[in-house]
């Protein structure tokens, strides 16, 4: 039986493209608030996840000892466009942990941003692994691996592989937050190199219900994703980057929306005000649209929002699209479905009905 159809493309008055997917929307404890599809079965959440990937940074002090900032933090949280700022901060990070680019496993690649690939071309440059758009996560490794490896290069060769202590640290994360047995569960190589476990979306969605809340979570795990939450509501910026989903959102929502998207389709979010975490999959792998529309019209659906960030949600929930001469050629829009999935949340805030776990 296939997914559900959660977004169309019209163009005109007809319907040019649809995509089908999965959505699932659950408290701390695994309770079901809204499931479309099948979310059972696993899926790799990729990026989506590196908000989690980076707990052990914090909890093993590694960010105390070389004294990240808030914008350092929430790079080690990112997928970015590989802009100045970006690719800077990135190697402050390594700089304070006494390394260098160097020590990066991610590999190198254009930045993402278009603007920032044409200027980094148009000095004679060429792309490093500070460009690469998980250097921000990896530096953070790189950080705990100083702290775990008292920065020896040696020790830190081959952190990328399953088997390296760091990276048993950073899954170790991950098994607490989604409550998964990752040695079990399906397991690939991501784009930079690190391991990556398919899990179902109602644990990866509770994985995030757990970040956004601490409810499950060891003491130590709450307090290191209340502070990752609070470094990227203070740069959103660095999540992500110029005109970026991820940055737009959590401009416009602070504290109250963490999201992250993870490739092929795949796309997550805490709600620390609801204690609620949300996960999606897009069948066809199509990030750029449909699993922003659906994230955007979960968070319209579930948050009470003012005037500006009702604005924001429904340009995203369902952008215009135009030609190069400007003139708009279609929108995509989440489905009548998926609308009416999730207003039952809707009518529960309109009612007063949503209970809210403090962070």
């Amino acid at each position: 039986m296939s997914n559900p159809v959660l977004v169309e493309l019209r163009r005109g008055n007809a319907v040019e493209s649809m995509h089908r997917g999965a959505i699932a929307v659950v408290d701390a404890d695994g309770a079901l608030r809204c499931a479309l599809g099948d979310i059972e079965r696993p899926i790799f959440p990729r990026s989506a996840v590196k908000a989690f990937q980076a707990l052990p940074l914090l909890t093993s002090g590694a960010a105390d000892r070389y004294g990240l900032v808030d914008e350092e933090l929430a790079l080690a949280c990112a997928s970015h466009n590989g802009e100045a700022e970006h690719v800077r901060v990135a190697a402050a990070m390594l700089a304070k942990a006494g390394l260098d680019e160097q020590a990066l496993e991610c590999g190198a690649h254009w930045p993402m941003s278009d603007a920032a690939a044409r200027e980094l071309a148009a000095v004679g440059g060429s792309p490093g692994a500070l460009h690469n758009n998980c250097s921000g996560k990896h530096a953070g490794f790189v950080c705990l691996g100083g702290l775990l490896g008292d920065a020896d290069r040696r020790w830190l060769a081959g952190y990328v592989r399953h088997e390296h202590p760091l990276m048993r640290e950073v899954t170790h994360a991950l098994v607490c937050l989604t409550g998964q047995d990752l040695e079990r569960a399906p397991r690939g190589i991501d784009g930079c190199s690190i391991p990556t476990y398919g899990m179902p979306l109602g644990a990866l969605a509770r994985g995030f219900a757990r970040f956004a809340s601490g409810v499950g979570l060891a003491p130590e795990h709450a307090q290191a994703a209340k502070r990752l939450r609070a470094a990227v509501a203070a740069a959103p910026f660095m999540v992500a980057g110029t005109g970026r989903f991820d940055t737009r959102v959590m401009e416009a929502l602070g504290a109250r929306a963490f999201v992250k998207v993870g490739a092929e389709g795949v796309y997550g979010a805490a709600l620390p005000e609801l204690g609620l975490g949300l996960a999606l999959k897009i069948d066809d792998g199509n990030t750029a649209r449909a699993a922003e529309v659906v994230t955007a019209a979960a968070i319209e659906a579930l948050l009470p929002l003012d005037d500006m960030q009702a604005r924001t949600l429904r340009s995203l929930a369902e952008p215009r699209l135009a030609n190069w001469n400007g003139l708009e050629v279609g929108r995509l829009a989440p489905t009548p479905l998926l609308r009416d999935a999730l207003a039952p949340a809707t009518r529960r805030r309109a009612a007063g009905q949503a209970e809210a776990i403090a962070p």
